[in-house]
């Protein structure tokens, strides 16, 4: 299984697991540096101030050279995209954010809006080459429109679901992504933790595998570039690192039960396609 992953050649080749912040979190700029002093080079920002915001605005030249900042942008005009990028780009203390992603695009209509006239995607064209933004991604949980949006080559990234009770990129989004060699981020890659937590369909004697073993599922499919993390706090944090230490592919034995434990949470996890 390999360790880390290039995303274009202007960026640093970056560890699989990477890092990701979101507003419920209470991860410190600690915590952060913790990561990156592990290795984890792909810190994926929520766009508000948190501990991810300020450790990138503590390091060094030669540290934050290292890394690859990417940011959720949900600006969808031009006027409100020069706003968020303005404020993000003082808040991260920097001068360039290497990926925006933008965030959470579910509908088609969102993205004409992006790329129209007066459209967000004006503003970004013009950040890109004055030299503020080097790449552009999408967010998004709808996979037909991922897929459909990955071919139209206005994307250098894609970010979307993908995890034992979410398998459906294997079919619906990877087959596009690999031929267009667009790199794929995988978030939720825990199901908000239900992957961890047990189902009334167990069978007998069975414990769900811990955080790292569902990451490892995620990292042993070739198609993801990238697998975020967003642990709540410290020991969160120690427990997905322990992946480093067993930097392994799952057997097949193992991802046939990773899939079949996958399958139950899916059954019972409410209405997520």
């Amino acid at each position: 299984m390999q360790t880390h992953a290039t995303l274009a050649p202007d960026l640093p080749p970056v560890h699989r697991l990477g890092l990701a912040s979101r507003g419920n979190t209470h991860l410190d700029a600690d915590g952060v540096h913790r990561a990156i002093d592990r290795g984890v080079n792909y810190l994926n920002w929520c766009g508000h101030p948190d501990g991810l915001s300020q450790a990138v605005g503590e390091l060094d030249a030669a540290r934050r050279a290292g890394l690859v900042i990417a940011m959720q942008f949900s600006a969808r005009t031009a006027d409100e995209a020069r706003r968020e990028l303005d404020a993000s780009l003082e808040m991260l203390d920097t001068g360039c954010i290497d990926v925006i992603t933008w965030y959470y695009v579910e509908h088609i209509e969102e993205w004409d809006r992006i790329m129209g006239p007066g459209g967000a995607a004006e503003t970004i064209r013009a950040a890109i080459e004055q030299g503020a933004i080097r790449r552009v991604g999408l967010t998004t949980h709808q996979r037909p429109l991922a897929a459909e949006l990955a071919a139209t080559g206005h994307l250098d990234l894609l970010m979307v679901r993908y995890n034992a009770a979410h398998r459906g990129a294997e079919q619906d989004v990877f087959p596009v992504t690999i031929a267009r060699q667009v790199p794929v981020v995988a978030f939720t890659c825990l199901r908000w933790g239900a992957l961890s937590r047990p189902t009334p369909d167990d069978p007998p004697g069975f414990t769900p595998p811990p955080a790292p073993d569902w990451y490892r599922f995620v990292l042993a499919n070739p198609n993801v570039s990238v697998a975020l993390m967003a642990p709540t706090d410290h020991a969160e944090l120690e427990d997905n690192l322990a992946l480093m230490d067993n930097w392994s592919e799952p057997d097949e034995e193992e991802l046939a039960a990773l899939r079949a434990h996958g399958d139950r949470v899916h059954r019972h996890g409410g209405a997520f396609p």
